[in-house]
């Protein structure tokens, strides 16, 4: 339905009782597969190296700003750089059944009277990418963003040829909006950057695809799923 001023004008769907949203915490939030706590190098930091350095090819930073690291040292200061840091608020993602950090990502570019938010620097070890876990991080952080703090966007943003990265955000309920055109520049080269979002609007059915997918009993005795994660247009 289209709303008209008085001036016979259209304009936008009244947001009425808005307030800004609360900013993130250091919080943890818990899920079967997986624990997402506060970045902290003094405590993950010895499972990231590991993970993210020495059992991780040196592609994972390829479309990150940060990374390739020539030494553990170097690795070390990037890590305390992100702990410090209150947007993005970067947190750390532990496998429950390896019991050690395998990756990182964060929320960022927040704008709490609004109610926008994004997931990104999303940094994922060998060990995490296309498991269960990998999906339920994803899935907590976003319940926590959208329902728990009441956003009403949540964006994801990657350069525009990472294709492993805009198909993950599709896969995880995320909407393609578009490419905006020489949007950065990193490690010296042009980023046109793909959009993506998914809102207040799309959580509902996002959630309950998320809550399928990730029953016990979608999964075989291997650990594989059973039936793919839905889309909220397929559902």
């Amino acid at each position: 339905m289209v709303h008209y001023n008085e001036f016979d004008q259209p304009i936008g769907d009244e947001v009425s009782g808005w307030t800004p949203r609360p900013r993130p915490e250091r919080v943890t939030l818990n899920g079967r597969f997986c624990t997402i706590k506060p970045l902290s190098t003094e405590k993950h930091g010895a499972d990231l190296i590991e993970t993210l350095l020495q059992r991780s090819e040196n592609s994972i930073w390829t479309y990150m700003a940060a990374g390739p690291f020539e030494t553990i040292e170097d690795f070390i200061d990037f890590l305390c750089v992100q702990e410090s840091s209150a947007d993005p608020l970067h947190f750390t993602i532990i496998d429950h059944e390896l019991g050690k950090a395998v990756g990182t990502f964060s929320l960022m570019h927040m704008t709490p009277e609004h109610g926008t938010i994004e997931v990104g620097w999303v940094i994922y070890s060998q060990l995490l990418k296309r498991t269960a876990t990998a999906t339920e991080a994803q899935y907590l952080l976003m319940k926590y963003a959208l329902e728990d703090l009441g956003y009403r966007r949540y964006e994801w943003k990657c350069d525009a040829l990472n294709e492993p990265s805009r198909r993950a955000a599709r896969r995880l309920g995320f909407r393609f909006e578009g490419i905006f055109r020489n949007a950065l520049i990193y490690k010296n080269r042009s980023r046109d950057t793909a959009w993506f979002a998914l809102t207040d609007e799309d959580w509902p059915h996002q959630k309950q695809a998320f809550e399928k997918w990730l029953r016990p009993e979608n999964f075989d005795q291997r650990g594989q799923q059973k039936e793919a994660l839905e889309r909220p247009n397929e559902l």
